[in-house]
């Protein structure tokens, strides 16, 4: 069941959002050639445990036992669910840092793979158009009636610049849990608008997540139980935001922070 926030449930979900974007703050700026996935995803844990924040991704439960870090951090050709380590980062590389957590009973869910160091052209451009789907896809949420319009646009920008969606894995809708209804796919197909798609409107909160290949969009699950990488060995990028859909347009919960949410109430 797509469950339709109110005004008041969307800022209190802010909290968590913004815990998020913080998180990804601090360890976006020690991503570098030297430093481990481990100590990217120490500094996560340690954000949300300040706050006494949840981190939703650790203890997330499987066939394989329970995820164990805070973070989901991917290098390369992983596309998500990396298991952070003692990997060290090469220059070259692109890593996704994919995070969440809970503050007062509300989630917040968001992605972003970085450069480390200069990486080549290809990477840079894999980056920007994964990136620019996921602005396209904000852009777009108060201007169609159905998320499969939305899809079609999504699969367009991405297959027209020379990439592939990866279609295993799609967005979520978020709230008091992770991952509740409804399934976001980044792609279209008949199969999809008969049995998944849904109306966007006011209240909806979801989690947004393009995943994007330079080679095919096939992939497969490595002997750890847990991270995906592109069958052909192709890099791929991913990007996430929770976002609300208000009676004011989109609103990025693991964005920056509105105006009138900086100022206090008296």
């Amino acid at each position: 069941m797509i469950q339709l926030r109110s005004r008041r449930e969307i800022d209190a979900m802010r909290s968590a959002g913004q815990l998020v974007r913080e998180a990804h703050r601090r360890s976006g700026k020690l991503v570098r050639p030297g430093i481990t996935t481990a100590e990217l995803d120490a500094v996560v844990d340690a954000t949300f445990a300040e706050q006494d924040a949840e981190p939703l991704f650790k203890g997330y439960p499987s066939d394989q036992g329970p995820f164990p870090a805070a973070t989901c951090i991917s290098v390369n050709e992983e596309v998500v669910h990396g298991v952070p380590g003692p990997r060290v980062l090469q220059a070259g590389d692109i890593v996704s840092l994919d995070t969440g957590c809970r503050v007062a009973g509300w989630c917040g869910d968001a992605a972003v793979t970085y450069a480390v160091g200069e990486i080549s052209d290809q990477a840079s451009r894999l980056l920007e158009v994964t990136q620019a789907t996921l602005a396209l896809a904000i852009s777009l949420l108060d201007k169609k009636a159905l998320w499969s319009e939305v899809a079609v646009e999504l699969q367009q920008l991405v297959e027209s610049s020379g990439f592939a969606v990866i279609e295993q894995f799609v967005g979520h809708g978020i709230g008091r849990e992770l991952h509740e209804d409804p399934q976001v796919p980044n792609f279209d197909s008949p199969a999809l608008r008969e049995k998944a798609d849904f109306r966007l409107r006011t209240g909806l909160v979801l989690a947004i997540e393009p995943m994007v290949a330079v080679g095919k969009k096939e992939v497969h699950c490595l002997d750890d139980g847990w991270t995906q990488v592109t069958s052909d060995g192709s890099l791929s990028a991913h990007f996430e935001h929770t976002i609300a859909l208000t009676s004011d347009g989109p609103e990025l919960l693991t964005g920056d922070i509105p105006e009138e949410a900086k100022t206090p109430a008296i």
